[in-house]
């Protein structure tokens, strides 16, 4: 089924989609965007400025309160949270999270839906490899895995339940995600000749994740400097199937597609995790991949909890982080505060900024010329989540059973996953599917986000999901949606150097003898007292890379 074919159907008419048939309750939650766009800069300011403008929306004038800490961090998503609790381990407890929503997570927050919990961003974590061993340490402290007879095991419950995925293809629900039923033999040639390149690329030169472990080649770089699409074209790999799922993939990990994205990253979404198996091939049972119904944040709440305990306690949400300046002797932080209304005044002796890099670029008074650059030339995508309460089973077209991760070929949107998947209910019930669309590719995208009321988006999501579900309207009774206007970073050509490999550190003296206390040093980009930690400085969004690196900047700072 070719795209214009499956549009055809009424599935993603974006203009002109047929209202829903009944009333559906919901509206638009879970980011405070309003919050963000105070820092907007004022008309006689500009990101990047010498003196950081408090932004058009700010309240300017002396601080209302003046507090001090030792450590502050600015930001409390998976890289800021990783940071405390690193610290933490170091002893240090004299430190501060400030967080811009009313809960910490970043990306990977959840919700609930009338009672049902469910994700509003990240949904999984795939087992991760041995170069991402400070998630491995994370998931062994939360108790996902631990060692039997010699050997590291994950606690079933955790991981995501058989069936695991499928596709709606040609009419029908197949197995798996890559397209199979009724494809012919040039397609599944291209099949096997894409994952002889992938395997190739991988005995040439290694790919890990965290992706700094496997440093830069000449051979990552050449594909770095190219989009994925060329790289396709240069190998002739032009079937439309095979090109429908890489496009998926890299919507799925980036935000955006095979003309958005450079050849490094595409070939690092499989490489530096589980390959490319063509059907037929004996790759043995795939890697495990772990999911909750509110998706990551099951993890982001847990590492949440030790800073939100006594009296005030470690995170502060609610604050947007207006002004970072460093001095000799320290860091003086201005953060407005939602509740109050007031500006907050922090000294401290370090601060690690973990914030993307366009609002750290925003805030920090004369910011570093690797910060400015970055800023300039990272691209991000725009995401919605939209999760749908379901009063009761829905029909299903013919094929493979209802999964987690359900997709639908040929569309613009991620497809769903069921929160209620991993419940294993003998009899299914009501359920919330979570619904993801990325927009990195389309023009406008950000201004679209935000413009488009929710009935708009209600009507194209219904009228989606109701080509493999008929009777979607009849049962669906709520439909709250999300909006991230800067959800992740696109790993876009030239992101290599753009990230971790460009920006070098000196080593101190400390860390002299120290191998991993220096590898943490050199990834983590810094300028005196500010420490930045945040996927962004990865080029692309993931748990591990945000997790690593809020860890190595709290390892790496002096006490």
């Amino acid at each position: 089924m070719k795209r214009r074919q499956f549009l055809a159907t009424g599935s993603l008419a974006l203009a002109g989609c047929k209202p829903a048939s009944r009333e559906i309750d919901g509206g638009f939650t879970g980011v405070g965007f309003e919050r963000g766009h105070r820092l907007r800069p004022a008309s006689s300011g500009a990101p990047g400025a010498a003196q950081a403008s408090p932004g058009e929306g700010l309240p300017t004038g002396s601080p209302a309160a003046t507090r001090r800490v030792h450590t502050l961090i600015a930001g409390g998503g998976v890289a800021g949270l990783a940071a405390a609790r690193a610290l933490r381990q170091r002893g240090i407890d004299d430190f501060v999270v400030l967080e811009l929503e009313d809960s910490a997570g970043g990306n990977s927050r959840g919700g609930q839906v009338n009672g049902i919990a469910c994700p509003l961003g990240a949904h999984y974590l795939p087992v991760p490899g041995d170069e991402a061993h400070e998630v491995q340490d994370l998931l062994e402290e939360f108790g996902l895995r631990r060692r039997l007879a010699g050997r590291w095991q994950y606690d079933e419950r955790h991981l995501c339940h058989s069936p695991q995925e499928r596709l709606f293809f040609n009419g029908e629900w197949q197995e798996g995600l890559l397209p199979v039923q009724g494809v012919g033999a040039a397609t599944l040639g291209q099949y096997r000749r894409f994952a002889e390149r992938v395997r190739a690329a991988q005995l040439a030169t290694p790919y890990a994740m965290p992706a700094f472990r496997a440093p830069a080649s000449a051979a990552h770089l050449a594909l770095n400097a190219i989009p994925f699409q060329a790289w396709l074209d240069r190998e002739g790999l032009n079937d439309p199937h095979l090109r429908w799922y890489l496009d998926y993939s890299c919507r799925d990990d980036y935000g955006a597609g095979l003309a958005s994205v450079s050849a490094w990253a595409g070939i690092h979404y499989f490489a530096s995790r589980h390959g490319f198996h063509a059907p037929g091939d004996d790759a043995g049972e795939r890697e495990g991949v772990l999911t909750w119904p509110e998706g990551n944040a099951w993890l982001t709440r847990r590492m949440a909890a030790p800073l939100v305990e006594g009296a005030g306690g470690r995170l502060r949400a609610g604050r947007v982080v207006q002004r970072i300046e460093a001095g000799r002797q320290g860091v003086t932080v201005d953060a407005w505060d939602a509740a109050t209304d007031t500006v907050e005044r922090w000294q401290a002796i370090n601060c690690i900024v973990a914030l993307p890099v366009f609002v750290a670029a925003r805030v920090v008074v004369n910011p570093p010329d690797f910060l400015r650059e970055a800023a300039a030339r990272t691209r991000y995508s725009p995401w919605l989540v939209a999760n749908l309460h379901i009063e009761r089973a829905l029909h299903d077209r013919p094929g493979a059973p209802p999964s987690w991760d359900n997709v639908l070929y040929g569309s613009a949107s991620l497809g769903y996953v069921d929160a209620m998947h991993q419940n294993l209910q003998r009899v299914p019930g009501a359920t919330v599917l979570t619904y993801y669309l990325a927009l990195g590719d389309a023009p406008d995208n950000r201004l679209r986000l935000l413009q488009q009321p929710w009935s708009h988006w209600r009507d194209t999501i219904v009228a989606e999901l109701s080509v493999p579900h008929p009777d979607l309207r009849e049962k669906l009774r709520r439909m709250d949606i999300t909006r991230y206007g800067h959800a992740m970073a696109v790993p876009v050509p030239g992101t290599l150097r753009n990230g971790h490999f460009q920006v070098r550190n000196r080593l101190s003296p400390a860390s002299a003898g120290h191998e991993q206390l220096q590898e943490y040093e050199r990834l983590t980009p810094s300028e005196g007292r500010l420490h930045f930690a945040h996927s962004d400085w990865s080029g692309y969004s993931v748990f591990e890379e945000a997790f690593t690196r809020g860890h190595a900047a709290a390892v790496s700072l002096r006490a």
